[in-house]
């Protein structure tokens, strides 16, 4: 089996493949004064609950945007598994061309969402177009894919969750609240009138986002979310096709894939 890590701000997920199949995941917290010893046990306890142990993997593909954690992470892998893990980054074949100005700046999880976003919808489609993937994540991402699989580029926007604490923090009288969609746009107290201004505030952003986004390109879009607040989200969205809770462990899976044979 694969095991593929996504290492975010907030959360890291481990996702257990049987070729392109996951079988599992689970969640953690992404704590930085962890040490790879400590992450090692705790993912073993998670592994056990669900039957499996390190023994079970012959193989890993690792995804990083927090620096600091990134050796940690492929230090555990490789005392775990005995091989070098594949680590998202500069070298790695992903079979989409990378147009930012500075590809090394692109973020290994928008990356993996950009292949599984374009590699799942190709399947499906009758007619060429590209895709945009949303992520809702630490920050709101939207990340531009070519009908010839060229990653363009995209937007970044602060998170839901950055977003609700800050107003929290900066307005003393505010309570935080729980990120639920709320039954009316006109909130009745403090806390629904926050629920209301955050979370439909989000769905103008994406909507506005992806309009704009398409006004920009001159062929049509699909758009796919994923993140933890994709599905409240994009219920209540024009411009959102389809949601995927799984899709970066999917980029992570095709990428291991493409680089099948390489030296590492």
């Amino acid at each position: 089996m694969l095991l593929a890590v996504d290492v975010g701000n907030s959360h890291t997920v481990l996702g257990f493949f049987e070729g392109a199949t996951l079988r599992s995941h689970f969640r953690l917290a992404t704590d930085g004064s962890r040490t790879a010893d400590e992450y090692a046990v705790l993912v073993r306890q998670l592994m056990e609950e669900r039957g499996h142990d390190w023994s079970s993997f012959s193989d890993a593909i690792l995804a990083s945007v927090v620096p600091p954690l990134t050796g940690r992470w492929e230090s555990l892998l490789r005392d775990q598994l005995g091989r070098e893990p594949l680590t998202v980054g500069p070298g790695i074949k992903t079979g989409m061309a990378i147009r930012y100005e500075n590809p090394r700046e692109v973020g290994a999880d928008r990356i993996a969402n950009g292949v599984a976003g374009y590699e799942l919808f190709r399947e499906r489609s009758e007619q060429p177009s590209g895709v945009v993937v949303v992520d809702f994540g630490t920050a709101t991402t939207f990340d531009v894919i070519s009908p010839k699989a060229e990653y363009l580029g995209g937007a970044i926007a602060p998170g839901m969750m950055i977003s609700a604490e800050a107003l929290f923090e900066r307005a003393s009288k505010l309570p935080r609240v729980d990120l639920v969609m709320p039954s009316s746009p006109v909130g009745k107290t403090p806390e629904a009138s926050m629920q209301a201004g955050i979370l439909f505030g989000y769905v103008g952003l994406v909507d506005g986002v992806n309009a704009r986004i398409q006004q920009a390109l001159d062929f049509p879009v699909h758009v796919v979310a994923t993140g933890g607040v994709a599905s409240v989200i994009a219920e209540h969205t024009t411009s959102i096709d389809e949601v995927d809770d799984d899709l970066t462990l999917k980029g992570l899976q095709v990428i291991y894939t493409r680089n099948q044979g390489t030296s590492r």
